[in-house]
């Protein structure tokens, strides 16, 4: 019988409306709301499967870890905050679960372009400070079609993968770097150098994981190759964009605007001045929230450790 931990549970379950149904049909299954360094260790003793979303589990933790331990499954896309190196010289596994939220994180990123494009942030920003200058007069702020528009998607998996097919719909054309070569049927998505797809598109949106290599990928000299007129979107890492640098490339007028769902640090601090700008969209990371998205993942991250336990595992980063 396989012995099996969720170590942080309410960070997936923050409403309490999820099945854990599935993972408990795997072995003897234990969930925590949340846990400390040192829960950690105590609660990993004679444990066979770790989970985790989004937890902290550096080299210092997983040193201590005992030799039960075979396999740490994050309950999510991004891992950058297991050490895979260290797992992989303790003999553990480390798997993800991509492909959950695809639809879902897809749905904001279009819904990000939607709402730039009609200036709806500030013109309900507007109303709530009783100026109702776009019923009365003129329309007061900038407000365009998508089709025809140019999007640069930088990382194309399958949730940028998905972000294309949307935006095709909408009769967008599309520019794509992606660290691999992919081919494309469409004769109106072309894969192009970072540079090229800065200087040409009218929205940039994120979709790469982070890495060292992609950490402030999004920095001043990118930024500065970018558009007046273009909107970046990140539905990926917070660091992928040097958020001192988006600022201030926000404040000097360099880019239009920006529509993050995820911020370095998380949460921002209450004094970030992206707060404030009327050219700014952010959300507290939602894009991954949704009801169906979080139970599809438990339904992905059993077949996970079933898969596992049967010898044949998937969608492993960590390698032994």
């Amino acid at each position: 019988m396989h012995k099996i931990v969720f170590l942080n549970s309410a960070r997936l379950d923050f409403d309490n409306q999820l099945s854990f149904s599935p993972l408990m049909g795997l072995g003897t299954f234990t969930k925590f709301d949340e846990s400390s360094n040192e829960e950690i260790l105590q609660r990993v003793q004679d444990q066979d499967i770790v989970i985790t979303k989004e937890l902290p589990i550096g080299k210092d933790l997983i040193e201590q870890f005992p030799s039960s331990v075979k396999l740490i499954c994050e309950a999510g896309t991004g891992y950058n905050n297991i050490d895979i190196v260290a797992a992989a010289i303790k003999g553990i596994t480390v798997c993800n679960v991509p492909g959950y939220s695809t639809e879902a994180v897809a749905q904001l990123a279009i819904t990000f372009m939607l709402n730039l494009s009609s200036s709806m942030i500030l013109q309900q920003k507007m109303i709530a400070r009783n100026n109702f200058d776009n019923f009365t007069r003129c329309l007061q702020v900038p407000h365009f079609e998508l089709q025809n528009k140019t999007l640069g998607v930088i990382g194309a998996g399958t949730i940028g993968q998905h972000v294309i097919k949307i935006a095709r719909a909408f009769g967008m054309n599309i520019l794509v770097y992606n660290r691999t070569p992919k081919t494309f049927s469409d004769s109106n998505v072309k894969q192009v150098a970072l540079e090229e797809l800065l200087e040409n598109s009218d929205f940039v949106s994120i979709h790469c994981p982070l890495t060292a290599e992609t950490k402030h990928l999004i920095n001043k000299e990118s930024l500065k190759r970018m558009k007046a007129s273009a909107f970046i979107i990140n539905t990926s890492r917070g660091p992928i964009i040097k958020e001192t640098d988006l600022i201030e490339a926000l404040q000097k007028g360099e880019i239009a605007g920006a529509a993050l769902d995820v911020q370095d640090p998380e949460p921002p601090e209450l004094n970030n001045p992206l707060f404030a700008m009327d050219n700014v969209i952010l959300t507290p990371h939602i894009g991954w929230k949704c009801y169906e998205s979080r139970q599809r993942l438990i339904d992905l991250l059993t077949n996970n450790i079933k898969l596992f336990i049967q010898g044949t595992p998937i969608n492993v980063v960590g390698k032994n």
